[in-house]
Order: structure tokens, then C-alpha cells, then sequence
């Protein structure tokens, strides 16, 4: 009996020989709607675009912001190398020696009548009562009028709310919303044109890969019919002539062949590429079963088209924008009202003396700018008005544009169905002549140059049907942008 371990071992090794190596490649099959997926999920301009739609939504919501009240906090500190003293050193010095000169005075200027012990009693009594209390009186002044402003320090709060700026933030916030509108629509454009540049690439892969076949099923029957002619040629019943003949026209099949090869090869990397897909993967693009049937139109709503264009609706944002770049430049001539209020601290404080302590005070008011003369903000005026008529001329020119572009590919899918109509008429008729040529030519009754022409009109006749097929597809998608229709996602 095998242990549980060894057991394990043994099943590794078994199922490392029986399952199949990772390095093996495996064929990805791709349709049309996974290369339409795989497009828009690698695509660097599409990544590009949603950032930009994130940056306008932003934009929006910032410029909603300014009508709500903005605060702000300050704070300041400054250190002075030296105080500040409102009176000089010498007005210091005669201050603080006030009492004393006064009591001197006096007592100089005392009637000589006094007695002598009167006049020195009375002096001491004024030195001592009136003459020292002076000077320190004196003294408490100067240092009053000394400010200790060596340490600043000094802070607000401050809260602005815009209650009349002109128009000038409701035009900032139209702009906002027309500038999102216009990059959602530029996103939209950008994935239609994506996705009909993978249609372009998928319709030319299928066309290249049927013609590959059909280019394989004609150089088989050149095949063919060199052998059988070198067959004749060996029991004498056609010339080296009719054998070098064949054998030529083989020759141009092959390379018909190779060439045809080559553009799906070509055909393929550019799909690739579109899809974000390394070119040396295996894949396998399934094709449709059956194409949808893609007519034109007889009557053609040309206002709903223009309700649905893409480049008339970005038109539309643009002069949005436009106007409401009119309504801003008109609020520069006009006035301004802004609310404030604010709540400011310093030390020292100033409101009860000069002290060393914060102490602060509530402010609240509102202030108005009104321009009186100012000529650059007219010609901006004028302008902004110059730039909105320009936006709806263009306007105008792109309607006459789409009406012609609309009427002229419904025309081409007009004519495009008619050459595939066309087409499959020949291609039956081909594949009939090439029928009784096959059997006229083993009868005997037609030479290998006449199965030679048959063989050639059938390939021309199928590699115009399928040119014929993807014409009428690809007319038909550019008809459907053109009215203003999305592509299938």
C-alpha cells in the first residue's frame, strides 16, 4: 500500500503528463461585440475621456461652490528688535525729575520774610509729599508710553458671503454645467468613432478572409485543371501551348493567393491594434451567420437628425458657454456686493491700554465696488458677443452640411444595395457557366482556355459580391452616424 505522501506525488506527476502545458497557446475567438468591448476597455483616448468628464464635474461643482459663504482663518506672528517709545530720552529724563524741579522752585522762589527753619520744614514737607509722589507718577508714565511691541502676535476668522457680483457667478456656473455637457458629448463622439473604426477593421478582416478562401477555391480548380490538361497532354489530346496556358494563369492564382494572405494578415494586426491585443496571440474571429439587412431610407426626419447630431448638440453647448461668457463680461460694469464677517485677536491688545494678552473683537458689515469708467470691460462686452455669433454661424453651417451629408449616403446605400442585387445575380449566373464549362470540358467540347475564362468569371464575380456585401454594411453604418444614431454597444 502506497502512504498518503507518496500517493500525492504520484497523482502530480500523473496529471503534469495528461493536462496540457501552459505555455501551449489557445485560439481566442473574437466576434464583433467583443472587439467593440475590448476597444473601449484599452482604448488610451476613451481613458483620457472619462478623466475629463471627472475634471468637469469638478469644475461644476467648484463653481456651485462660490455661492456659498467662504471662510478663512489667518494668523500671524512677528518679532521687533526694539520697543516702541513715544517719548524721547530727554523728555524721559525731565519727566522723571518733575517733582524734584518743582519742589526746588519753590523752595527758591520762597519770600525771604519765612524764617529759615519755616523754609527748611516746609521744604522736606513738599519733597517728601508733593515732590516724590510727582516723580513717581512721572516714572509710571513713561512707562505707560514705552509699548513692548517686540512679540506680535496677531490672528482672524473671516466669513464672505457674495450676495450681488453682476451675474458673474451664475455665469461661471452655466459655463460649468455647458463645458460637462460639452465633454460628455465630445466622450460619446469619441466611442462612436472608436467603435465605427473597429466595424471599419472587422468588416475588412471578414472581407479579406472570404476572399482568401475564395482566392484558395480558385487556385485548387487551376489545380485541377493542370492536372487534367497535363493528363491530355501526356494521350496527345491538348499542346504544351494549352498546358503552359494553365499553368501560367495557376501561377497568378498562387500569387493572388499570397497577396490575398498577406492583407489579412495586415487586416488582422489593425484590428488588433484597435482592440489592444499583442499581434502574435492565435485567435479566431467568428464571423456572422447571416448580415442584417441594411436599407435606405425613403423619407428622411432631417430636424430629428439635427436634434440627434453630436457635433449640433456640442454646437449648442458651445454657445451656451458663449452666452453665458456675454453675461460675465457684462458683470464687470456692474456692481459688487459682498457680506463679511469676522472675529480678529492680537497681542498685545489695544482695546483697554496696551496689554500683554489676546484679546479680540467681532467685525460685521458689507462693502460694494461700483465701476464707474472702465473701457476694457466694454470691448470685452463687445467681443463676447462677436465670439456667440461666430458659435451660431457655425451652427448654421453645420445644418447645411448634415443635410447634404445624409441625403448623399442614403444615396450610396441606395446604390450599394443595387450592386449587391447585381452581384448575387452574377455570382448565380457564374457558378451556373462555370458548371457547364466543367462539363463541356470533361466532354470534351470546350478547350481549357474556355474552362480558363469561366473559372476567372466566377472569381470575379464572387470577390465583387463580397465587395458588394461590405459595401452595403459599411454604407449602411455611416448612414446610421450620420442621422445621429449611437453605435451598437
Amino acid at each position: 500500500m502506497l502512504s498518503p505522501r507518496l500517493k500525492r506525488i504520484t497523482l502530480y506527476f500523473l496529471l503534469s503528463f495528461t493536462l496540457p502545458s501552459s505555455g501551449f497557446s489557445q485560439v481566442r475567438h473574437l466576434t464583433l461585440d467583443s472587439c467593440r468591448q475590448l476597444a473601449l476597455q484599452s482604448n488610451t483616448n476613451m481613458k483620457i475621456s472619462q478623466l475629463k468628464s471627472s475634471e468637469a464635474a469638478d469644475l461644476r461643482r467648484a463653481a456651485a461652490a462660490q455661492f456659498f459663504p467662504k471662510a478663512t482663518v489667518n494668523a500671524a506672528y512677528f518679532h521687533n528688535q526694539k520697543s516702541i517709545q513715544l517719548l524721547s530720552d530727554e523728555q524721559q529724563q525731565t519727566l522723571s525729575t518733575m517733582g524734584t524741579d518743582m519742589v526746588t522752585n519753590l523752595g527758591t522762589n520762597m519770600p525771604s520774610c519765612v524764617p529759615a527753619n519755616i523754609q527748611t520744614s516746609l521744604g522736606t514737607l513738599l519733597a517728601t509729599q508733593v515732590g516724590v509722589p510727582i516723580n513717581e507718577l512721572a516714572a509710571r508714565l513713561i512707562d505707560a508710553l514705552e509699548l513692548d511691541l517686540q512679540n506680535v502676535w496677531a490672528g482672524a476668522a473671516t466669513v464672505y458671503q457674495p450676495i450681488y457680483m453682476g451675474g458673474k457667478l451664475r455665469a461661471l456656473y452655466r459655463v460649468a454645467c455647458a463645458y460637462e455637457e460639452l465633454v460628455g458629448l465630445q466622450r460619446s463622439k469619441s466611442e462612436n468613432d472608436l467603435l465605427l473604426s473597429v466595424d471599419e477593421a472587422y468588416w475588412r478582416l471578414v472581407s479579406v478572409r472570404q476572399k482568401v478562401l475564395l482566392a484558395q477555391q480558385y487556385s485548387d480548380l487551376l489545380d485541377t485543371l493542370t492536372h487534367n490538361v497535363e493528363l491530355m497532354v501526356d494521350a496527345e489530346l491538348a499542346t504544351q501551348g494549352d498546358l503552359a496556358k494553365v499553368r501560367v494563369k495557376r501561377n497568378e492564382a498562387r500569387m493572388s493567393l499570397t497577396k490575398a494572405q498577406s492583407g489579412q494578415a495586415l487586416a488582422q494586426m489593425a484590428l488588433l491594434q484597435l482592440c489592444g491585443l499583442p499581434f502574435e496571440g492565435d485567435y479566431d474571429f467568428v464571423e456572422p451567420l447571416m448580415l442584417r439587412p441594411c436599407n435606405s431610407i425613403d423619407s428622411i426626419d432631417i430636424q430629428g437628425v439635427f436634434a440627434r447630431r453630436n457635433e449640433l448638440r456640442q454646437l449648442q453647448a458651445a454657445d451656451d458657454i458663449a452666452t453665458a461668457g456675454v453675461r460675465a463680461a457684462r458683470a464687470m460694469l456692474l456692481p459688487n456686493i459682498v457680506a463679511q464677517a469676522s472675529y480678529a485677536v492680537t497681542n498685545p491688545s489695544f482695546f483697554n491700554g496696551v496689554q500683554n494678552r489676546f484679546d479680540g473683537m467681532f467685525t460685521v458689515g458689507a462693502a460694494m465696488n461700483f465701476p464707474i469708467a472702465h473701457a476694457g470691460s466694454f470691448y470685452a462686452l463687445r467681443a463676447a458677443k462677436y465670439r456667440r455669433e461666430q458659435v451660431r454661424l457655425q451652427h448654421t453651417e453645420v445644418e447645411e452640411m448634415i443635410t447634404l451629408q445624409v441625403n448623399k449616403l442614403n444615396y450610396e446605400l441606395k446604390v450599394a444595395n443595387a450592386k449587391l442585387v447585381q452581384a448575387t445575380s452574377d455570382v448565380d449566373e457564374a457558378n451556373e457557366n462555370l458548371r457547364l464549362a466543367q462539363a463541356s470540358f470533361a466532354a470534351g467540347l470546350i478547350s481549357s482556355s474556355d474552362l480558363m475564362q469561366a473559372q476567372t468569371a466566377w472569381q470575379q464575380a464572387g470577390s465583387e459580391l463580397l465587395d458588394a456585401r461590405i459595401e452595403v454594411q459599411m454604407d449602411y453604418l455611416y448612414l446610421q452616424q450620420a442621422l445621429g444614431f449611437d453605435m451598437e454597444r
